[in-house]
């Protein structure tokens, strides 16, 4: 029992791997404040495009989502960073977490927004075009709001995954919450950093997990 409290639990590593490892938590929430509302724009505009009404954009944005919700986050990430650069084209540790996860985020966000779209009944927008509201104004002030408050949990719960997925960008040496801790195991030979990053994860998810519930029970009853 010593044994296992001083290799995952040991409160002296964990403290000295705090400034670190809080350091990485900075750059975990910078990745999350670029990549969630990007995503949610990609997303967005590939779900208007899968509605819409001209077969090249709707069939163009159907193999956008298709393609990157197929691709393993992780292949895309190490695409992006390690192989490009054969074709001439050099992105930086950040540049290319970014761009891979604004790829892959797209897709499950437009889904959603999707999903979100088509279940708002067609005769609220029959109606509000009959007031004179332009197919834009209808959008906007109509079918959007409704449409994201019926999805308004999947919304959040894809926020959550985007925030796990988050701790792939320690594969291209990116300096987030788990690379940091990584770093600190490998010179303690300790794992208790680690379990200090999960835990860190744990709280930071762990509300907003409990309000993903609460939105499913209110939109359930």
């Amino acid at each position: 029992m010593d044994a296992i409290l001083q290799q995952f639990f040991n409160i002296e590593i964990m403290a000295k791997a705090m400034p670190l490892v809080l350091k990485g938590l900075g750059m975990t929430l910078l990745i999350c404040a670029v990549v969630i509302p990007l995503g949610a724009l990609g997303g967005l505009a590939a779900a208007l495009g899968s509605v819409s009404h001209n077969r090249l954009i709707r069939w163009s944005a159907i193999a956008f989502v298709d393609l990157f919700r197929a691709l393993p986050p992780l292949v895309l990430l190490i695409f992006i960073y390690a192989g490009l650069p054969f074709a001439g084209i050099r992105l930086s540790p950040f540049a290319a977490v970014t761009l891979g996860f604004f790829l892959n985020n797209s897709a499950y966000f437009a889904e959603i927004f999707r999903a979100g779209l088509l279940s708002v009944p067609v005769g609220q927008t029959e109606a509000a075009r009959s007031t004179g509201m332009t197919a834009t104004q209808t959008l906007i002030w109509v079918t959007l709001p409704q449409a994201v408050r019926n999805v308004l949990p999947d919304l959040l719960s894809n926020v959550v995954e985007i925030v796990k997925l988050t701790s792939l960008a320690s594969v291209v040496s990116l300096g987030e919450m788990l690379h940091a801790a990584g770093l600190v195991r490998s010179l303690t030979y300790n794992a208790s950093p680690l379990v200090l990053a999960g835990g860190i994860y744990l709280l930071l998810l762990w509300p907003l997990i409990r309000l993903i519930s609460h939105f499913e029970r209110r939109i359930a009853s």
